[in-house]
């Protein structure tokens, strides 16, 4: 029988990252985002918790948990704040793992330790301002000149790239040419403040504005040859494994985000009156939350499947893509629907329910829009 109850060590780590997002969060979240400000105190105790370690190994620093422990923590924080939840996830799927899958040993040894401890963040230098989903169009190229990579180009919408604590930005370049006349893509590790490594300004988002997002560009920039990670020519295919672990991560986010508008709006319910009664009395909120109580169930179900299957090592890409999607589509809509239940406090900014509103949108474009999830599903089927 198929059972989908937490053992007794991933609901320890599930509790204790929940009284942590509602103690520690949630009394302070509005004012970072307000400000647009990077939560370092969070970022500190998060990794402190161990949070930033949980699917690396004890050999290298980390806590020796599972990617899918990575996900429960992360669908907790997103039911108060997804700004923390995605400095995490980002953290981790995106900065850690790259080194942590594909590193040597001695790149293991420089930058795991720091990276599981929170002590440094890592980002994943992917997508182009000219780009968006075809990262298959890169045009940022690295050309060897003895023993130094020298990077030119450009990178938009890089996640922890400008904080104070990133320690590196992991970058795919174009190296060369294949034989079969398409371009030879590597991945390479540029420290940041390498001269020629510049990080722009952030931008302003509509949307998790408690996290650094940067353009970043490399004009003549000089790394170490032995910065190359894993196998030279081999950096699409690991950028892609990469994104397909993210996407079961940024699924679990999502059931944060759209169980988070059950939450707040369970409370509302019960709280605020109109024509004589408690909205929730009204048959009309009940359905409506109902459906959204619907939507987090099953998307939640989507991505338990997605990341059983990773761990047991089986194949996983059209699973990861379904959950990425429906998850993303519940939050969308749960926090379009928990916004009209709150009607004139929902579109408020100090309302946790605007600030879930602002960030959803994100999950149906970041790590793979929703068109394409569909195409690869449609591919995974055989299309």
């Amino acid at each position: 029988m198929v059972d989908n109850r937490l053992n007794e060590e991933y609901e320890a780590l599930r509790e204790s990252v929940q009284t942590f997002a509602r103690k520690e969060v949630a009394p302070v979240i509005g004012d970072y985002y307000e400000r647009e400000a990077f939560p370092y105190p969070l970022v500190r105790t998060m990794g402190r918790m161990g949070l930033f370690g949980l699917p690396i190994s004890e050999e290298h620093g980390g806590m020796g948990g599972d990617y899918f422990a990575l996900c429960l923590a992360l669908e907790e924080l997103a039911r108060v704040d997804s700004s923390v939840a995605i400095t995490l996830e980002a953290g981790v799927s995106l900065g850690a793992m790259p080194i942590y899958r594909f590193g040597n040993e001695q790149q293991k040894r420089e930058w795991l330790p720091r990276l599981a401890t929170g002590e440094i963040l890592g980002a994943f230098g992917l997508t182009e301002p000219g780009g968006g989903s075809d990262a298959g169009s890169t045009r940022t190229t690295a050309v060897l000149d003895g023993d130094e990579w020298v990077i030119n180009g450009s990178k938009a919408f890089i996640t922890n790239s400008g904080t104070d604590i990133t320690g590196f930005v992991t970058v795919t370049a174009v190296t060369g040419q294949k034989a079969d006349g398409g371009k030879e893509i590597s991945t390479i590790i540029v420290p940041s403040g390498t001269p020629g490594f510049t990080v722009a300004k952030k931008y302003s988002k509509v949307g998790w504005n408690a996290s650094d997002t940067h353009e970043l560009s490399f004009d003549n920039c000089r790394v170490p040859a032995a910065n190359l990670l894993g196998e030279r020519g081999r950096g699409y295919a690991q950028f892609l494994s990469i994104l397909t672990e993210g996407r079961v991560a940024i699924a679990a986010l999502s059931v944060g985000l759209a169980q988070g508008c059950v939450d707040e709006c369970l409370r509302y319910a019960g709280e605020r009156e109109a024509f004589g009664h408690k909205i929730g009395e009204y048959q009309a909120i009940q359905f409506k939350i109902a459906d959204m109580e619907m939507r987090a169930h099953t998307a939640r179900l989507a991505y338990y499947d997605a990341a059983g299957r990773m761990l047991r090592g089986e194949p996983y890409r059209k699973e990861a893509a379904i959950a990425k999607l429906v998850s993303s589509n519940a939050a969308m809509d749960n926090s379009r629907d928990a916004t009209q239940i709150f009607g004139g406090y929902g579109f408020m900014n100090e309302s946790p329910v605007g600030r879930f509103y602002r960030d959803a949108k994100i999950l149906e474009i970041g790590e793979g829009t929703s068109e394409v999830q569909r195409m690869l599903i449609a591919r995974e089927l055989g299309m």
